[in-house]
């Protein structure tokens, strides 16, 4: 923070003195003010905002201000946010000189912070002397880290009270800049471990902004009880890690009040992160399940924020998640970012299998990666275990305290073999499942008592409650148990270390420890492997002071969870079931035992991994992905709908709009030959209705564009031609398509005919038993036979199963139907087999190919349709525009339902407004039936005079 003046104009009696700093898009200026309501022009930046306004509007371009204030308790200083979302203003300085600004061209760069006292006139170019600044420019990239907490620690001034902060070298968040490179500037936003005063706060905020590049959110107390140790530990946390509240002290039951406290927060997270960011170039990274509604409010203020999240927990399965009540809340708000990253791909299979079976989405792999196809975004799924920052763990290592206290250990448990846990104290960290094998393998294997002692490091629990204290009781218990079944003087089989301990002493644990275990029922991750492998590793200083030989192969051995996240990377360790406490005895006896080849061999191939794959490497590759995901944004037309966290964003081609009426009814009066084609599954009958036949409104529509001798209307479905007859029976001048454009008929007196001639059917004698076979094999899969087609469907089917069944018989009628004129495809929870050639694009071609025929070339085509099916129309109608099928002036709606990807180029929301929109163009119709006689009766008149 410095001092600076701003003139808003040379011949402006407004000024503001103040102290002023830029952040990439954002500009900050704190200013002493002496009458701020003594005006309607409240601030000095009055006139220097409405010049910004007159001169933007009048040079056409677009911009959002927000402008905040803050009063601060000293003096009455306030704080001034201007967050610019247009980037054609790269410094305030057009603003304050009489010029207009030149939008367009090359920018202006301004430095991040202004370093030097002055006018702002004269801080225009940052060559100038007067502004030597070693921030970076506007054009670097930066990365926006949002986490529950900043990785600060902080302390108290003995002296005088005040606050003092510094880095956190063992928080994830600090660690993983070292895989975004130089070249990215990295802003944190979150929480304080401390509670700040009121008093203090702005203070506070501009001295972690200045000196650490950090924003906190200031959460009041009795919030931040509700959101963290309410919903996120009694809700959140317990149910993914497969605990549900069975009972009111098994996490409690839901309470809403917590979840509205959540999702506050999250709010006032994203408030933080709005004050820093610049939208358009600026990524944002939200780590955990403490914030998972934060994308909703981000991609709500901005359409194209560049936004990955990543989850730190286990993903429980579709049967554990769907007893939330919020589960649709949080899975659309997830869904909101661009690449959503998980450790393993039980997680990632998870997630994907909730949103399939609660949002009825479905996701693809494309060459590597799963996307998630979602109101036109393309959600990319990252499967990216973290690593450790290898770094840290070797300078802990070399220093002297380490040594020693491996000198004392060594020494302490000399002659013996040391087994290490280190867990929190929580229920889902298994440690009393790991004494009671350790109790076990001393029962069946006495020859170790003496021999072996197992270290139980617990970490103090980070949420806190009554499991938490009888984890604890039950921990002491037992261990008190086997000490005073098994011990004998000078020997202890376990020694359990409650008091918290310095991470280089747990290090010096790490280097002493033959074997590691990590026994969890339930966790995420789990990093304790991976620092124990890069200490066996070790260094010289420490191998000379245990006496090894330096040259020598290091060795360890593991014995891992099979329930923890890095277990699947860990492929050299023993893997155990932590409920099994013999087989987890075993496996102890059996890492007592191995040969020290085998540990050499072990330990090399953990160490290579992990080595390789630390927080860099993981930051870096969840960059790179991220950097992809967002591409195609400019390429995209974004809008938002929906209310609340059922907030999305639609992503569509840029020539892709909405259909209006009043365009459309415009259209349809100026010209005389139409072609009018519907869809009717889901387009003219509601969808999921059980009830399929039209309704009167809709009949009565129909009949009356009909009636106009301008019009050639077609209903095109997928119900067979028998149904159809009988539906629309009373349609005399409506044309008919069955069967996807198998057969056709032009009015109600017209015989049906096929427009694909086929020898037979035989095929359907091939195709019907392999469905059959599937059909009974799968609960609540239907067959649909139709003259031309076999449909299998399986809507009511279970969906994970039924998708796995329907791509088993895609295969199978491929193999056995492969000489045979048919095609099989995939649909929407079916699969079909249908002649070679036949869709609806042959309905399109054959009757705008018909009104050629009889000389009414179309100026005039609308087509409305709402799945993959009709695309083949849309396309055979956009084809056309180009050949002599219609007019050179013809007007051509190709139209989808819903705003999704198609090839049409508009759409309409839903079946009520294609309603309206048929009844508008029916009313157009019947008014100019009704004006043309007037006309011609006019016209006699003058005639006779």
């Amino acid at each position: 923070m410095v001092d600076v003046t701003i003139v808003a104009a040379e011949s402006s009696e407004f000024s503001a003195t103040g102290k002023m700093f830029t952040n990439k898009g954002s500009i900050l200026f704190l200013m002493k003010q002496t009458s701020f309501y003594g005006s309607s022009k409240f601030c000095p930046l009055y006139e220097l905002l409405t010049a910004f306004s007159h001169k933007a509007a009048a040079a056409g371009e677009s911009f959002v201000l927000s402008l905040k204030f803050r009063k601060r308790q000293k003096g009455s200083l306030f704080v001034c946010c201007l967050a610019m979302v247009s980037r054609s203003y790269s410094n305030l300085l057009d603003l304050a000189s009489g010029d207009s600004p030149s939008f367009g061209g090359e920018r202006k760069r301004f430095p991040r912070v202004a370093t030097v006292p002055g006018l702002l006139s004269e801080v225009e170019d940052e060559s100038c002397h007067s502004v030597g600044s070693d921030a970076p420019s506007v054009s670097q990239e930066r990365m926006i880290i949002v986490g529950n907490q900043l990785p600060l620690r902080a302390h108290r001034n003995e002296d005088d009270g005040e606050w003092c902060f510094s880095w956190d070298e063992d928080s994830l968040l600090l660690q993983l800049k070292d895989g975004l490179g130089d070249d990215v500037e990295v802003i944190y936003v979150g929480c304080l471990k401390e509670e700040i005063a009121p008093n203090k706060q702005d203070d506070v905020a501009q001295t972690l902004l200045e000196t650490f590049k950090c924003v906190p959110a200031f959460i009041p107390l009795e919030l931040f009880t509700k959101y963290y140790h309410g919903f996120c530990k009694q809700h959140l946390w317990p149910l993914f890690h497969y605990m549900l509240p069975l009972s009111p002290d098994l996490g409690g039951r839901f309470d809403r009040s917590l979840w509205q406290a959540y999702v506050s927060v999250n709010k006032i997270f994203a408030d933080k992160v709005m004050e820093v960011i610049s939208p358009d170039d600026d990524y944002v990274w939200v780590h955990d399940y403490h914030l998972m509604v934060l994308p909703t409010f981000l991609r709500k203020r901005f359409n194209r924020v560049k936004l990955g999240f990543f989850l730190h927990s286990p993903f429980p399965s579709s049967e554990i998640y769907r007893t939330l009540p919020i589960r649709d809340e949080i899975l659309r708000a997830l869904l909101n970012s661009d690449l959503i990253g998980f450790h393993t791909f039980d997680y990632a299979r998870h997630f994907l299998s909730c949103c399939g079976r609660m949002l009825g989405l479905s996701y693809q792999s494309k060459r590597g990666y799963i996307g998630l196809e979602y109101y036109g975004r393309t959600v990319s799924i990252k499967i990216l275990p973290v690593g450790i920052h290898i770094g840290q763990l070797q300078s802990v290592l070399n220093l002297p305290e380490t040594e020693a206290k491996v000198v004392e250990l060594h020494d302490k448990f000399r002659g013996r073999t040391v087994m290490l846990g280190v867990d929190d104290m929580d229920i889902f960290k298994g440690i009393s499942l790991k004494l009671l094998a350790m109790e076990q393998l001393l029962v069946q294997h006495p020859e170790n008592i003496g021999e072996v002692v197992l270290v139980q490091i617990a970490n103090p629990a980070r949420g806190r409650g009554r499991d938490v204290q009888e984890v604890r009781s039950e921990a002491y218990a037992t261990v008190k148990r086997i000490n005073n079944r098994f011990g004998r003087p000078g020997y202890d089989p376990v020694v359990l270390i409650g008091n918290p301990l310095q991470f280089y002493e747990r290090i010096a644990y790490y280097v002493i420890a033959e074997c590691c275990l990590v026994t969890a029922v339930r966790d995420g991750m789990n990093l304790i492997p991976y620092e124990y492998i890069i200490c066996r590793q070790g260094n010289e200083k420490l191998d000379e002071t245990l006496g090894l030989d330096p040259s020598a192969q290091k060795k360890s051995m593991l014995i891992v969870s099979e329930f923890i996240g890095c277990s699947p990377s860990l492929s050299g360790a023993v893997r155990v079931n932590p409920w099994n406490i013999d087989a987890v005895a075993e496996a102890m006896d059996s890492a007592l035992i191995v040969s020290e080849a085998e540990k050499q061999l072990r330990h090399e191939k953990h160490y290579r991994y992990v080595s390789t794959h630390d927080v860099a490497y993981w930051a870096h590759s969840f960059l790179q992905d991220l950097e992809r995901a967002c591409g195609d944004h400019l390429r995209r037309r974004c809008w938002g709908i929906g209310f609340g966290l059922g907030f999305r964003v639609i992503a569509l081609d840029l020539n892709f709009r909405k259909l209006s009426v009043e365009h459309i009814v415009s259209a349809y009066r100026r010209t005389k030959s139409r072609a009018i084609l519907l869809d009717y599954d889901s387009t003219l009958m509601p969808t999921g209705s059980l009830n399929t036949t039209p309704n009167v409104e809709a009949v009565g529509i129909l009949n009356n564009l009909c009636r106009d001798p301008n019009n050639v209307v077609f209903l095109v479905s997928g119900k067979d031609r028998r149904t159809l007859t009988e539906w629309f029976s009373c349609c005399e001048k409506l044309g008919l398509a069955a069967e996807h454009g198998y057969s056709i008929r032009p009015n109600h007196d017209s015989d049906w005919e096929t427009c694909v001639s086929l020898p037979d059917f035989d095929w359907k004698q091939i195709a019907e038993p392999v469905m059959k076979l599937y059909t009974e094999t799968t609960d609540g899969s239907t067959i649909e036979t139709k003259e031309s087609a076999l449909v299998w469907n399986y809507l009511y089917a279970d969906p994970d199963f039924g998708f796995c069944q329907a791509k088993e018989l895609l295969d199978h009628l491929e193999s056995v139907l492969a000489n045979e004129p048919v095609s099989v495809k995939s649909g929407q929870h079916i699969v079909e087999v249908k002649p070679q050639g036949v869709n609806k694009g042959l309905v399109a071609e054959h009757i705008l190919t018909t009104m050629r025929q009889k000389g009414k070339i179309p100026d005039f085509v609308l087509c409305i349709g709402d799945d993959r099916s009709d695309e083949d129309m849309f396309e055979v109608i956009m084809r056309a525009k180009t050949g002599s099928c219609l007019s050179p002036v013809a007007e051509v709606f190709a139209s989808t339902v819903g705003q999704k990807p198609s090839k049409a180029k508009y759409y309409v929301e839903d079946r009520s407004e294609i309603l309206r929109m048929l009844q508008a163009l029916a009313n157009a119709s019947e008014q100019t039936a009704k004006t043309t006689p007037a006309l011609s009766s006019r016209g006699v008149i003058i005639d006779r005079e």
